[in-house]
């Protein structure tokens, strides 16, 4: 979830000026921006994608940055640091596109496909190709004091997966605590396909379910500082898929 720091400028005018002004002029002020861009740099003890460790257990630079269109299309990169393994070498890069709005009163949709790439790997691969494209769905809305989401993502067979699908379904859930800047979160997912964590063992099982609960806290401004307990199903392997607490530092702008 990128965020945006934005400034308003407000010029004060003296009273006989001010009844000079024209409507206008201060339309032309308030008009909200074409293009806005939203970024984060953050750091991480440890980076899970859907509950697996692709660092190693270490900590992960991570950061990218979205350009937003007023009609509400984006388009953006994300990257993180990796253990460095044939596989997937040494850095991940995400680039993404979609269109996010509100679709009827309430409910928001985020519809779009991320290319995940692995550029720092090892060329020729050693084994095989790794990079891949998925297609994403989300609906979000507000329950109460709580934001909720649930979305889809679906990769269809291509050489990175053996040429199997992989299907991805999740819920967010999300609610501040009244005059605290600490913001509480959960989130449960279910993975079928060959990212499963036991697959990807080496094991037959395609169907696991990954699951966090978590707390975080704007410190100073963009600043956040946040901690979260991350596990999913399958074998236990350490700093692979064993459950783990996940310390987090970003920068929002």
């Amino acid at each position: 979830m990128l965020t945006s720091v934005r400034s308003l400028l407000a010029a004060t005018l003296l009273a006989g000026t001010a009844l000079a002004a024209t409507p206008a002029f201060a339309e032309d002020e308030a008009a909200t921006p074409e293009f806005t861009v939203t970024g984060s740099v953050g750091l991480v003890t440890d980076y899970r994608f859907r509950g697996v460790s692709l660092s190693g257990g270490d900590a992960a630079v991570q950061g990218g940055f979205t350009i937003n269109h007023s009609s509400g299309a984006y388009i953006g990169t994300w990257a993180s640091s990796l253990a460095n393994t044939p596989t997937y070498g040494e850095t991940e890069v995400d680039l993404f596109a979609g269109w996010k709005g509100e679709v009827t009163s309430g409910l928001t949709l985020d519809a779009g496909l991320t290319y995940y790439t692995y550029p720092g790997k090892d060329e020729p691969p050693l084994a095989g190709p790794s990079d891949y494209f998925e297609p994403y769905v989300k609906l979000s809305t507000t329950i109460g004091p709580v934001g909720a989401t649930v979305g889809v993502a679906y990769a269809w067979d291509q050489d990175s997966m053996a040429s199997q699908d992989n299907l991805y379904l999740f819920t967010d859930l999300s609610a501040g605590i009244p005059n605290t800047p600490i913001t509480l979160s959960a989130h449960l997912g279910y993975t079928d396909g060959p990212l499963a964590p036991d697959y990807l063992l080496g094991g037959t099982d395609k169907s696991a379910i990954d699951y966090s609960v978590g707390a975080s806290a704007t410190v100073l401004g963009g600043l956040t500082l946040g901690v979260s307990y991350i596990g999913s199903e399958g074998h236990n392997v350490n700093n692979f898929t064993d459950n783990a607490v996940v310390g987090s530092l970003t920068f929002a702008f």
